[in-house]
């Protein structure tokens, strides 16, 4: 069977976000918590992301990207102490990938005032643009992605017979990151070159948009043996759960590989937020869990060898 054969459930989140009747919440829960069973990803329409915002993304998007190179290398996330800023194309390379990704990216997250946690916290870095062009709708958008993914994790709670209320436990001060995506046409890319690898996502949940029309995304499907495309359709989102959340349900959800190979003509944009939830929270899906690790203890473990971890950190975290 080959991967044209099957697609990602299409769920409109309306009927949780803006329910007519208890039996409109329950509805969405169950088809996010079978999708996240079945997949570990699906589609999302009636998200309460405007359209008009999304198309001020592609714009901003631009932008940035479209700097001169030495102005984007001045804004590089790997002198930043929060991994904010420019990503180049070849940076990012995943071992067991023939070669680095094509991708280059930018990355902001939660806009605090000083840098705290390792950088976990911290100041984001602005391109010299107005803001109206950049910072302005970037901002706004990056709040209601970040609504949105709390919201996303209260459904996959309720999915598991937890009351909504226990993501109150996550979302005291979330780890939630934002990456911009700019992929060269395929032309550019060397033969073997992905846009991104197949890889997973390390956390909780990740809400990509995809620049409409420009396909790429591509879901490993362990029941088919086989690669789903996913395509990009205009106000609709791609949802899925990362690694912790499998961890935390016990394999209730999954966390499936998935990779990006860019179809279109010309280039492609596309912007995931990654909501991971406060350093100090328990698993939420199994509250009665003995292994008490934090979302800070496994951030510690995945990102030890990219962060420079201070003692202080890694003993507040519990990860010393």
């Amino acid at each position: 069977m080959s991967s044209s054969t099957i697609a990602l459930p299409i769920i409109d989140l309306s009927g949780y976000l803006n329910p007519k009747s208890p039996e409109d919440k329950e509805r969405v829960v169950k088809e996010v918590r079978d999708a996240a069973r079945q997949y570990g990803f699906f589609q999302a329409k009636g998200h309460g992301v405007p359209l008009s915002l999304q198309q001020d993304l592609i714009r901003c998007m631009g932008n940035v990207f479209n700097l001169p190179k030495e102005d984007k290398m001045k804004m590089s996330f790997l002198e930043n102490p929060c991994r904010r800023g420019y990503e180049a194309s070849g940076m990012s390379h995943r071992e067991g990938d023939a070669l680095p990704d094509a991708k280059e990216c930018f990355f902001v997250g939660r806009d605090d005032p000083v840098v705290e946690l390792s950088g976990f916290y911290g100041p984001n870095v602005w391109p010299d643009l107005p803001s109206a062009d950049f910072r302005g709708p970037v901002t706004e958008y990056y709040e209601k992605t970040s609504a949105l993914g709390q919201a996303i994790w209260a459904m996959l709670l309720e999915g598991l017979g937890q009351p909504a209320a226990t993501v109150q436990r996550l979302a005291r001060r979330p780890i939630v990151p934002m990456k911009m995506i700019r992929y060269p046409p395929a032309r550019q890319a060397a033969a073997g070159q992905f846009g991104i690898g197949a890889h997973t996502d390390f956390g909780g949940v990740t809400l990509l948009f995809q620049q409409p029309g420009k396909d790429g995304l591509e879901v490993w499907h362990e029941g088919l043996g086989a690669w789903i495309d996913v395509p990009a359709l205009e106000d609709v989102y791609v949802v899925n759960c990362g690694d912790m959340v499998q961890r935390w349900s016990a394999g209730a959800y999954k966390s499936a590989r998935h990779r990006v190979i860019n179809k279109a003509d010309g280039e492609r944009l596309s912007c995931a937020t990654f909501w991971h939830g406060d350093v100090h929270a328990t698993n939420p899906l199994k509250p009665d869990d003995p292994n008490k690790e934090t979302v800070g203890q496994l951030l510690a473990k995945r990102f030890r060898n990219q962060y420079s971890f201070t003692s202080e950190f890694l003993a507040e975290v519990g990860a010393a």
